[in-house]
Order: structure tokens, then C-alpha cells, then sequence
């Protein structure tokens, strides 16, 4: 419980520094996660991710499948039912059929590096 509380201090202070610049949000997502948000953008348009999602930043990302990803990094739960921590968020990136049975996201063979650079770049979105 501990844990949860410092981690949600961490998340709650990179959102308040997040807000004011760029360049500082790409940072802090970027040592919250280990990914890069510059390879993340990228990552989002090699997976599809925009075929379904609407993602913010991210050219011709207005799908409506899926929820729209605006402001995820300031939300308190990931589809629903995990806790919204750099470490589920990269595990619904690349098996979210094994955290939602059945859920419409496919797998999409998301590789350890890129579902870091992926969460990073959806970390700068608050």
C-alpha cells in the first residue's frame, strides 16, 4: 500500500511538472518509463495503434474503436481495472488479452523496447 501511495505521489508530480513544458514532460515520461516518446510516436504508427485509437499528437490518430487516449497519463485506472503505473501500463500495451479476456484490443506482438517507448509517449499525454 506503501508502494501504491509513493508511486501515486511520483505520477501525481511528474502531471504537475508535465504541464508546463515539452520537452520537460518528455523527460519525466521518459524516466518513469525507460522508453523515449520521440520512438513512441513512431512505435503508435508502426502497431496501428491509430486504426482504433484517438491519440493526441499523433498524425491521423482518430480512430474510434477504442477509447481516446487524451489525458491518459493523469488517469487512475488502465482498461478499467489496473492501476495506472508504467509497469501495467507496458503489460496492457503487449498482452491485453492476458489482463481483459476477450477485450477488442488484439496483441500485437508489441516488443519489451517499443511498449516502453509506446508507455513513455502515452506519459506525456496529460
Amino acid at each position: 500500500m506503501r508502494r501504491s501511495l509513493m508511486l501515486a505521489a511520483l505520477l501525481l508530480s511528474v502531471a504537475s511538472a508535465a504541464c508546463g513544458s515539452g520537452s520537460r514532460a518528455r523527460k519525466e515520461a521518459a524516466e518513469l518509463t525507460g522508453g523515449d516518446p520521440v520512438r513512441g510516436a513512431d512505435a503508435i504508427g508502426r502497431y496501428g495503434c491509430a486504426a482504433c485509437h484517438t491519440i493526441p499528437g499523433v498524425t491521423r490518430a482518430d480512430g474510434q474503436v477504442g477509447p481516446s487516449l487524451e489525458k491518459i497519463a493523469g488517469r487512475y485506472y488502465l482498461a478499467g481495472q489496473l492501476q495506472n503505473t508504467p509497469g501495467n501500463m507496458v503489460r496492457w500495451i503487449q498482452h491485453p488479452q492476458q489482463v481483459e479476456k476477450g477485450t477488442a484490443m488484439p496483441e500485437m506482438g508489441v516488443t519489451d523496447s517499443d511498449a516502453r517507448d509506446i508507455a513513455a509517449y502515452l506519459y506525456t499525454l496529460r
